[in-house]
């Protein structure tokens, strides 16, 4: 269940990154209250993870799925960089996560 949490608090974490974008530096009321809801939500799951995660694989994977997501939805979302040097990067993160999910007992 720990892996379940910590998935879906990356999930959150990429929702309040979104958010925090929309909320145009913390001046539209919605957006804010979304923004400051998923980092709750995110870090409460988060929380929950680490009761059976070790913390140094659990912040990991954590950063790395946000990371990842944002990234990505940057691409899609925002027309950012489709660069090929910072899609092989994002990919390395992800190669990490999924690494650090096969060595952790």
């Amino acid at each position: 269940m720990a892996w379940i949490y910590l998935f879906v608090a990356g999930l959150t974490e990429i929702a309040w990154a979104l958010g925090m974008k929309y909320s145009e530096g913390f001046t539209r009321l919605w957006p804010s209250v979304f923004t400051l809801s998923t980092i709750g939500l995110s870090l409460f799951l988060l929380s929950l993870a680490l009761r059976g995660i070790p913390i140094g694989t659990a912040y990991a994977v954590w950063a790395g799925i946000g990371t990842v997501g944002t990234a990505l939805a940057g691409v899609l979302f925002f027309s950012e960089s489709t660069d090929l040097l910072r899609l092989a990067s994002i990919g390395l993160i992800a190669i990490g996560i999924v690494g650090l999910k096969l060595v952790t007992p």
